[in-house]
């Protein structure tokens, strides 16, 4: 269990949680949500102790597994090693053993605290502890041939799997995960959802990924009001239950702004008359009111809407015997076609789900598609065979992976966006940008401070400005917070174009999707219905 007693953190005049009393229990699985900015991070490092609370008390476990944000922190240790250090008292026990074994000649002393130390490494399972951490790495999909590789030789999804199953590692007492489906993919996303579904001790995850709230967690503590309020039940139960809380709160506040307008409506009347105790009564009341600061909501929700300029044709897209083979090694080392030569074609109105592995040649694909379209991100990509023939009145608003090197440096939010169509006046140009939360000020803000989330919600607004026919949107839902992300599902959903989308979000998958393209074995498959018919069409074949 992990215990918080009137736990407060600011920075600077902004209050992120004030006189914070709560519990995790054990055997629970909570959420920590609220929107990017809340707080979420900085209260997950109090309770690991990572963050001193500026007023306040953490009681936590002996044994905490962390996921750590760090990823070169491990890049001179062997993988394996990396998520035996998870177990802290083993690991050191295991380095303290090896220096006694490397001295030329033990001692006395040294003989006992060898005892000592086998003892300790029988304790915390460590003979075994190779065995154990490579199945938690087999899970999240890293091979045994990476196992003895250094960390540094790894890619990023890579090093962020390691450091989940370091985490994971060793039984921990509290598991404390921030983001730990980033960079995963759909497959290795469910094997998470099974082994915490099976953990039994206090689990407390920070995610932006609603399917897997719903999934996993048995409780959120949602950070709003500057407070923390938890409510049983996964993401979209909190989300119902938090309407009453809502209304209560802000019931409050607006009889608290009553209660000091008949105060100062009272002192106005009588200041100058027989009753100076009253009045001075009624000051220190309004005074009392006045400087304690209301708590407001944290929530923003940005409101997304894909519109066309007008229809493409009927025939969006053919494509035949498309494929790519790049010049260097994958990254595991094999060479060939990241795919088998891919046939399809899209009408307008499909909306399809593009699938599979972290890569398997997903963006690839994208990118092969691109090659040559005038205008968009990525058109200079070479594929290596095939034809690629989009259709009549085909106008592509592109979303990369890499978004933010999509847009300018050294110019501001505003100016940037109103490139894309000098027709539109400066309040037009506004109205969009506040749509997606760039308000007020917000509008002038330099385009190199932007954070990845902001950057992501600024390239929203220019695909709402050019109104294209086709959506071409690869992993959109990086760095953003859950409210964007119903947001998108949503504008999404209403989006009467054609849409192809690289998502491991479940939800999004399920209720956007109506077709598939599963990328596997070096093939992709086509299947031509949604997620839901795909995947009975799947355990039917595996029957």
């Amino acid at each position: 269990m992990i215990s918080v007693s009137n736990v407060t953190m600011r920075y600077g005049s902004k209050i992120l949680f004030e006189d914070v009393s709560t519990q995790f229990i054990s055997g629970r699985r909570y959420g920590l949500t609220g929107p990017n900015g809340a707080g979420k991070s900085t209260f997950m490092k109090v309770l690991t102790g990572e963050l001193e609370a500026q007023k306040g008390i953490v009681v936590r476990p002996r044994k905490l597994g962390i996921l750590r944000q760090d990823q070169y922190a491990f890049d001179a240790y062997r993988v394996i090693d990396t998520v035996i250090m998870g177990n802290a008292p083993l690991w050191a026990a295991l380095e303290e053993r090896e220096n006694l074994y490397n001295k030329a000649e033990l001692t006395d002393e040294d003989g006992s605290r060898l005892g000592e130390l086998e003892g300790i490494v029988g304790d915390e399972n460590g003979y075994e502890a190779e065995a154990d951490a490579a199945i938690l790495l087999q899970g999240l999909d890293i091979p045994d041939s990476v196992h003895e590789r250094k960390m540094s030789e790894l890619q990023g999804g890579q090093k962020v799997r390691v450091l989940l199953a370091q985490a994971l590692f060793g039984s921990p007492d509290a598991l404390l995960l921030d983001e730990p489906t980033n960079y995963l993919d759909l497959e290795s996303v469910h094997w998470l959802q099974d082994f915490l579904l099976a953990y039994r001790g206090t689990l407390i995850t920070i995610s932006h990924d609603r399917h897997f709230l719903n999934a996993v967690c048995t409780h959120i503590a949602d950070i709003d009001y500057q407070t923390i309020i938890t409510y049983n039940g996964g993401y979209d139960d909190m989300v119902l239950q938090k309407v009453s809380v809502r209304t209560r709160i802000e019931s409050q506040n607006e009889e608290r702004t009553k209660k000091i307008e008949q105060l100062q409506d009272f002192i106005a009347r009588f200041s100058a008359g027989t009753r100076s105790s009253q009045v001075n009564s009624r000051k220190k009341e309004v005074e009392r009111l006045a400087t304690t600061e209301l708590a407001r909501s944290n929530i923003q929700r940005p409101f997304i809407r894909f519109d066309t300029l007008r229809p493409s044709g009927k025939h969006v897209l053919d494509v035949e015997g498309l494929s790519k083979t790049y010049d260097t090694p994958a990254p595991d080392g094999t060479h060939g076609p990241v795919f088998a030569p891919f046939t399809s074609q899209l009408m307008r109105g499909d909306k399809v789900m593009l699938i599979g592995r972290n890569g398997t040649g997903k963006t690839t694909l994208i990118k092969s598609l691109l090659s040559g379209f005038p205008d968009v991100q990525d058109s200079d990509f070479d594929r290596t065979q095939g034809d690629v023939k989009w259709g009549h009145e085909a106008q592509i608003g592109y979303f990369a992976q890499d978004h933010k090197a999509a847009i300018q440096m050294g110019t501001t939010v505003a100016e940037w966006l109103h490139g894309f169509d000098s027709k539109k006046s400066t309040e037009e140009i506004r109205g969009i940008l506040g749509q997606m939360l760039f308000r007020g000020e917000e509008g002038t803000k330099r385009t190199e401070a932007l954070s990845g989330g902001e950057a992501a919600r600024l390239l929203f607004c220019k695909l709402m400005l050019q109104k294209p026919n086709i959506l071409i949107l690869d992993e959109p839902t990086n760095h953003l917070d859950l409210e964007s992300i119903n947001a998108l599902n949503e504008s999404l959903q209403k989006y009467e174009g054609t849409l192809l989308l690289v998502t491991h979000d479940q939800d999004l998958i399920e209720e956007v999707g109506t077709r598939v393209w599963h990328f596997e074995h070096g093939k992709v498959t086509d299947h031509k219905g949604p997620y839901a018919e795909y995947q009975q069409q799947l355990a039917m074949t595996a029957k």
